[in-house]
């Protein structure tokens, strides 16, 4: 059920650039330091890299979150901003810096053609 309602909030947040599809995103390396973060903070339930399956089966990965048609950064902020008040085992809050840091990290996992991993 919290899947269903998790790809829900991601459609709505999709239905905010209506026709937009992922970009193929050039983006430079990401640094060890963000990926450690990313990792620390969001790794024990969400794969944070391409091609990995999420330790959580109830954490959508990352690159499937990433390649949302029609997410932005503007969209992707504003969900990672209220995305895990609810339920009571995801009350997890993440402050300003870190949720643009989060959201650039992401938006670097787009790709063109993304196909997400078989679960």
């Amino acid at each position: 059920m919290r899947s269903v309602a998790f790809l829900a909030m991601l459609a709505f947040a999709a239905a905010c650039q209506p026709g937009a599809a992922p970009q193929s995103v050039t983006a430079p390396p990401v640094d060890r330091e963000t990926l450690a973060f990313v990792q620390a903070a969001c790794g024990d339930c969400h794969a944070v890299e391409n091609s990995a399956l999420s330790p959580n089966p109830l954490a959508p990965e990352w690159p499937r979150i990433a390649n949302q048609r029609g997410l932005t950064a503007l969209t992707l902020r504003r969900w990672l901003i209220d995305a895990h008040n609810y339920p009571e085992e995801m009350d997890f809050d993440i402050d300003g810096p870190d949720v643009d840091r989060i959201a650039a990290y992401m938006l670097t996992l787009q790709r063109e053609g993304y196909e997400p991993p078989i679960q």
